[in-house]
């Protein structure tokens, strides 16, 4: 296993599609999902998106128990049913570090999705794990949950992490121009 990297806001490659997996229980999406859930565990989160980390392909790791002892891996995941009901959470992202606000999404939703292998699930949820795999979704479509935001809040957001990108840049070629 290895950790992946992840990319970081306003990348435009966060805003790729990503395509429906078609080859199941192969050697190389086994990897690419342990090394999902090895990178989303380090990072540490509680969902990644295969889009984070520049594989633009429908595979959602997620893990929302306490103990980080229950992954879920969501293959072309698809909701088949959202509730009218909706819920604000403070969400956070992996690609948008340091970042939390509220985000308006359905309370209930329906997922049918695959496993590695290609069997198919179906799994109904709500509170946390359900507004964990509406986001994740929404990475697989190219929506980072910044858009939901004010277009005012999302400027600050990303002037904010471009900054910190320049620093942690300039900071690296000073400890490489020392050796």
């Amino acid at each position: 296993m290895a950790l992946l990297n992840i990319l970081r806001y306003p990348d435009p490659r966060l805003h790729k599609i990503a395509a429906p997996v078609t080859e199941f229980g192969t050697d190389r999406l086994r990897k690419l999902v342990a090394d999902m859930a090895e990178t989303m565990y380090d990072a540490p989160g509680v969902g990644l998106a295969a889009t984070q980390v520049d594989v633009h392909e429908r595979v959602v790791t997620i893990d929302v128990s306490e103990a980080q002892d229950k992954l879920i891996v969501f293959i072309n995941p698809e909701i088949t049913w959202a509730s009218d009901e909706k819920q604000v959470y403070d969400e956070g992202c992996l690609s948008v570090p340091g970042v939390y606000d509220g985000v308006e999404r359905p309370a209930q939703v329906k997922v049918r999705a695959f496993d590695v292998d290609g069997k198919e699930f179906n799994i109904d949820a709500d509170g946390l794990l359900a507004v964990c795999i509406q986001h994740e979704m929404d990475h697989l479509m190219g929506k980072v949950f910044v858009e939901y935001l004010s277009p005012l809040k999302r400027n600050r957001i990303k002037a904010k992490l471009q900054k910190e990108e320049r620093g942690m840049a300039r900071d690296a070629a000073q400890r490489s121009a020392r050796r």
